[in-house]
């Protein structure tokens, strides 16, 4: 048990020195803020870089099953 003891020390010794730094959070306002009409092409541009991935694969799915049997 005696030499176990220095080798579980050197295994929980990364452990405990992780520490989180410390979020950047500011109270103020945004420097430029963003106007509506920014935000509208920023979300549309979000919400279609998902869906336009999925319609594809939902088209095209009974080609897949398809090409998939052996």
């Amino acid at each position: 048990m005696l030499r176990l003891a220095p080798a579980v020390r050197l295994l929980k010794a990364p452990l405990g020195g992780w520490v989180a730094p410390k979020a950047r959070i500011s109270a103020k306002p945004a420097r430029t803020p963003t106007s509506p009409m920014e935000q509208a092409i920023g979300l549309s541009v979000l919400f279609l870089g998902f869906l336009i991935p999925a319609g594809w694969v939902l088209y095209h799915l009974e080609s897949y099953k398809k090409s998939s049997i052996a």
